[in-house]
């Protein structure tokens, strides 16, 4: 097949974590052809999705991922699948990437598919499942996001479509700082904020689970770094090895079949004590972690299902 990746620059990524590397080092494996371009480099020409990029081979080789060929300009419905893969922020950039790539369905299967990334951001999808949540509030109104503390005492205050525990507050009884923060994130954004009751379980690890076509496939768990409230590894979180538990399968169970009906082929879930808080469906991580705790090839889980919808 001839695989394309929308995704950040190649040359950055930690090829001992990065998810979009080992997908692409799997379909490589397979005897797929490889092809990279960054998001600004699509487009659409008269009625043609384009992208301006390189064929591709990739390397474990620390520091020099892939071996790039000249860059030419290529046509994405001539390609079998399109990986949807560069980072949040979830912003109008994002958004009109779904836009354009979702004009290739029918042609060429977008991964995850992009009308339903952009209809179910991370932290708008988990409203569709409240019993499995904590109680969460989405406001840019004060006063809404004061009652909600008033009600809770201790809570999470974090951008609604941020990652990477970007801009994370935890905002305990005895804090004054609502206010202020509120008043931070207005100033520079007109986004929404959700608000969420914090989980004093968060301490044990956020857990990550991933599934594969609405199917659970294993999980890693997320420590947090001393005196630190987030768990993303991005900002020094320990994964560890992880099994999954009667509740986090009932959490897939209920969630699977809207993950499958909806194209979302890669998903990783965030999974806190008994509650659901975060369904990534835009750029999941965790990959190369879960495959070195258990010992599978997850990335041939994913290549397995995405061939069996070609």
């Amino acid at each position: 097949m001839k695989i394309a990746f929308q995704m950040d620059p190649i040359g950055a990524v930690n090829i001992n974590a990065d998810s979009s590397f080992r997908l692409a080092e799997e379909a490589q494996a397979r005897g797929h052809e490889l092809f990279y371009y960054g998001p600004d480099q699509l487009a659409y020409q008269e009625g043609r999705i384009t992208a301006r990029g390189h064929d591709m081979t990739v390397q474990r080789v620390a520091g020099d991922p892939a071996v790039l060929g000249p860059l030419r300009e290529v046509d994405l419905a001539e390609f079998d699948v399109v990986w949807l893969r560069q980072d949040p922020p979830f912003d109008m950039h994002y958004i009109t990437s779904t836009h354009l790539l979702d004009r290739l369905k029918g042609q060429t299967l977008v991964v995850n598919d992009p009308f339903w990334v952009r209809n179910y951001p991370e932290k708008l999808l988990v409203l569709n499942f409240p019993e499995l949540t904590p109680p969460t509030t989405i406001a840019r109104d004060l006063d809404t996001i004061r009652a909600f503390k008033a009600r809770h005492g201790d809570i999470i205050l974090k951008p609604l479509y941020g990652n990477g525990g970007a801009g994370v507050f935890r905002l305990d009884e005895n804090d004054r700082n609502l206010s202020s923060l509120h008043e931070l994130f207005v100033g520079f954004s007109r986004e929404p904020l959700i608000v969420q009751k914090y989980l004093p379980d968060v301490r044990k690890g956020d857990k990550r689970v991933i599934l594969v076509d609405g199917e659970a496939v294993g999980a890693i768990n997320r420590v947090p770094a001393e005196g630190e409230v987030r768990s993303n590894m991005h900002v020094g979180g320990r994964p560890e090895k992880i099994g999954l538990t009667d509740r986090d399968r009932e959490i897939c169970t209920a969630i699977g079949p809207l993950l499958r009906e909806k194209g979302q082929i890669f998903v990783g879930i965030d999974v806190i004590g008994d509650y659901l808080t975060e369904i990534n469906v835009t750029s999941p991580t965790g990959i190369q972690e879960l495959e070195r705790f258990d010992g599978g090839n997850i990335a041939g889980r994913i290549w397995e299902a995405i061939e069996a919808k070609l």
